[in-house]
């Protein structure tokens, strides 16, 4: 499956954006898909998964309240809605489809390329 972000920018502390991500390929497959970051000189870190049928979502401590995810399978979209953004949320963020489930990078099969988001103060 092919992975594709979007929706990445510049926003201002407190600010809102909203990130898609768009699969293509072997869509039929029954993926639970996530988000995870990456700023320069750290590691890629988990922000958010949710589950092939959109009922269950889990998030990082770090966004929980302020990020939400969702999907559309009709569409083969996952969108992640990211409110009160902070200057620490400044990253790139990917999204990744599993076969499986969980929160670490390892688990996920396939990526999408990054997308920026910088959030000044």
């Amino acid at each position: 499956v092919q992975l594709q972000a979007s929706g990445g920018g510049l926003v201002q502390a407190g600010g809102s954006l909203r990130l898609s991500c768009t699969a293509s390929g072997r869509t039929g497959t029954r993926y639970n898909m996530g988000w995870f970051r990456q700023a320069p000189g750290k590691e890629r870190e988990f922000v958010a998964a949710i589950s092939w049928r959109g009922g269950t979502t889990v998030y990082a401590d770090s966004v929980k309240g302020r990020f939400t995810t969702s999907r559309d399978n009709a569409k083969n979209t996952v969108d992640l809605q990211m409110n009160s953004l902070k200057p620490e949320d400044t990253a790139v963020y990917y999204c990744a489809a599993t076969g499986g489930r969980g929160s670490a990078v390892y688990e996920y099969d396939y990526w999408g390329q990054g997308t920026q988001v910088t959030v000044s103060s």
